[in-house]
């Protein structure tokens, strides 16, 4: 159950992503969205958050960062739950 909600919560984040850098190709060019991409998303994050004033990215970068925020508790939880799973029964 812990791994479908993380796969599902994952799938959003990526979603997010995605829109931003599309945002980021259109009003940064195409530089900040290459840069974006190749540091696997964390310029494309800083520059969302940046750029919030911007119709749209807002609510997006909101929704981003609870993702995100989320897919840590959950890998946390998942990580604790399997490794209880693995030493339970030696």
């Amino acid at each position: 159950m812990i791994l479908v909600l993380d796969v599902v919560v994952a799938l959003g984040y990526l979603i997010c992503f995605i829109l931003i850098l599309i945002k980021q190709f259109q009003t940064a060019g195409v530089i900040h969205g290459i840069i974006g991409i190749v540091t696997c998303g964390i310029w494309t994050f800083v520059w969302g958050w940046r750029n919030a004033d911007k119709p749209g990215t807002r609510n997006v970068m909101l929704i981003w960062t609870l993702l995100f925020l989320m897919c840590l508790v959950l890998n946390f939880v998942f990580s604790a739950a399997l490794t209880r799973l693995v030493w339970s029964d030696g």
